[in-house]
């Protein structure tokens, strides 16, 4: 287990620049970054990588962009979007990635309390939800866009970026770009986060280059990892996950990122890569274990005898080990054999056969699935973080979990809970602070250094975290009770028919749920059932999804407490997305939106 005095010793001095250089200096042939999958897969290895950043750097410092100036980007996922990132940072600017699925309102408060110099925008799309806000920038000096035919006639702020790039790439790294990668330090400002915005206006968090090469090294340190790791890039870059794993992470240990762009593609691209690690929000990682549970489904006679054998070895040492119990060696043997020859095969056809570490967080996740995906020989970890603790805070590692906690702390990282329940965290890994709009960064932290999170759990004898729920989305009903939401929401979606669940009861007699079906797995499920109309429209009211859906929470009330327990509930089929605004950019419920979108559905509960 790693210790926090050698990890930070280790990352004493480190900045991304220097990492970077490290990098095209050790391993100049080795692949960096892949750019789509198949025969048209483009890829740039360590040192074209940093060739690529130092001419965009030159460029961009020749329109002006200055030491902490604040750079928007409205791009897929796509090289350019790494390239522009990190040539930012080189001249000690800020660079802030915008979630595609930004209304123009949504753009128009950032770009103004950030006071950005400069905006990098991709295409038609981007240039239709932020043209409206661009002459209301007091403070924009430069508009990059990818394509040329974009550019307003007469604008003298819009440039290319082919032409920012330059056709001399392999020129630019020279001793310029070397003293901009020397002058940066690691306390400096290296990226801005902006929150998703659950309970109010999204804030800017800045995150420093200690913050996230800490972070980086704590993960590689708390689980093992291969040299040079494999790995996809698969979540919205402004999602402080992906910009650790995505970005940063891959240039501390030299990995090997590739972009899948359309999530679609996903299950392509995990049996393209073979990562060696995988990250996943709750909602992927149930789509994952929908999708093997119907393949192990058609198994029938000697294989599905097989399987189920190993499956109930791995799931018995799996719960040993969430309960802190020793796992006795035979026990471990048999699961290892069965392993090899039955669920190791399984998980090859996913691409998950050399993933050695697999992480969800974001928002709690099924036990249920956790178990199932455990069976298969595949234990995912739960984690725990914020975007102002630069991702994970807390950790789950075979050696310490439990099934629903979140982890411990990683070293030199502490978690204290409050009297009334509040977690704090202190430690290298907790933020700078917010962006404020005059351009300071306002301290969040108190005077000791703890950082209020705004979550609500506990912290038991072995430091392994539970979260229990969001302090400021506690229900508390019309009696007084209080009641965590979340704890009854992950409940509900361990049924393959619902993607989403919200338990309403807020200065209500009892507990309500609305639950909106799966537009994937729903339809699949009730092919199954031998329903023939299988429309998302017509699901909520078929007897059958009903009759289920009943089952399913008759079940989990017995679980429950009195005042816990869901009274009534309601099944919508028309899917919650980012865009249609029930979800944040990275699927959190916005829980005010649907109190007041779905009002007369909850008035009729009660």
């Amino acid at each position: 287990m790693a210790t926090a005095t050698p990890l930070r010793q280790a990352v004493e001095g480190l900045t991304i620049p220097r990492l970077l250089r490290r990098n095209a200096e050790r391993f100049p042939e080795l692949p960096a970054l892949t750019s789509g999958l198949g025969p048209d897969a483009r890829t740039l290895t360590w040192s074209q990588l940093r060739s690529e950043v130092a001419a965009l750097t030159r460029g961009l410092s020749l329109v002006g962009l200055q030491r902490d100036d604040r750079v928007l980007i409205s791009m897929s996922k796509r090289t350019e979007h790494w390239i522009t990132d990190l040539a930012a940072v080189h001249l000690g600017a800020l660079p802030c990635t915008l979630y595609e699925t930004l209304s123009t309102e949504q753009i128009r408060h950032i770009a103004q309390h950030s006071a950005a110099t400069t905006v990098v925008l991709e295409g038609e799309e981007e240039m239709r939800r932020w043209g409206p806000v661009l002459d209301e920038l007091p403070h924009l000096r430069t508009v990059v866009v990818l394509d040329p035919s974009l550019i307003p006639a007469d604008d003298r702020r819009f440039v290319t970026y082919s032409g920012l790039r330059g056709d001399t790439v392999g020129e630019a790294a020279g001793p310029g770009f070397e003293a901009l990668t020397d002058a940066l330090t690691n306390d400096r400002p290296l990226t801005l986060v902006y929150t998703s915005g659950t309970t109010g206006a999204p804030k800017g968090v800045v995150l420093s280059h200690l913050n996230v090469i800490y972070e980086s090294e704590m993960q590689d340190r708390l689980a093992e990892v291969a040299d040079h790791p494999r790995s996809v890039a698969y979540l919205p870059l402004a999602h402080i996950a992906e910009r650790v794993l995505g970005i940063y992470m891959p240039i501390c240990n030299a990995g090997h990122v590739t972009i899948c762009a359309d999530q679609t593609q996903l299950p392509l691209a995990l049996a393209t890569v073979r990562p060696n690690g995988f990250f996943g929000v709750p909602r992927v990682w149930e789509k994952l274990a929908t999708a093997l549970r119907a393949q192990l489904d058609q198994l029938t006679g000697d294989p599905a005898t097989a399987v189920e054998q190993a499956r109930e070895a791995a799931l018995e040492v799996f719960r040993l080990r969430s309960d802190g119990k020793e796992v006795p060696a035979g026990l471990q043997a048999r699961a290892q054999k069965l392993d090899q020859e039955v669920l190791k095969p399984i998980r090859a056809a996913m691409g998950l056969d050399e993933c050695r570490r697999s992480f969800s967080g974001a928002a709690p996740i099924p036990t249920s699935v956790l178990e199932f995906l455990a069976s298969a020989g595949l234990p995912v970890y739960e984690v725990w973080g914020l975007s102002e603790t630069t991702g994970a805070a807390t950790v789950s590692t075979p050696e310490i979990f439990g099934l629903g906690a979140v982890g411990a702390p990683g070293p030199g990282v502490e978690v204290e809970a409050a009297d009334d329940g509040e977690l704090f965290v202190r430690g290298p890994v907790v933020f700078s602070g917010y962006l404020e709009s005059d351009g300071e960064v306002a301290d969040a932290t108190d005077g000791d250094g703890w950082l209020a999170t705004g979550d609500v759990g506990t912290v038991d004898e072995r430091g392994v975290v539970t979260v229990t729920d969001r302090k400021k989305e506690l229900i508390i009903t019309s009696g007084g009770k209080n009641i965590a939401p979340t704890k009854i929401e992950s409940a509900l979606r361990s049924h393959p028919l619902v993607a989403h669940a919200v338990a309403i009861g807020d200065a209500r007699r009892y507990v309500t749920a609305l639950l909106v079906l799966d537009e994937e797995a729903a339809p699949a499920w009730a092919r199954s059932m031998g329903i023939e109309d299988t429309d998302l429209g017509e699901l909520p009211r078929n007897p059958v999804v009903l009759a289920a859906l009943d089952e399913t929470v008759a079940k989990i009330n017995t679980e429950l407490n009195n005042v816990e327990q869901v009274k009534k509930y309601r099944v919508l089929g028309a899917p919650w997305t980012a865009e249609s605004g029930e979800l944040t950019p990275k699927l959190s419920l916005r829980r005010k939106v649907i109190e007041e979108r779905y009002k007369e559905v909850i008035d009729a509960l009660y």
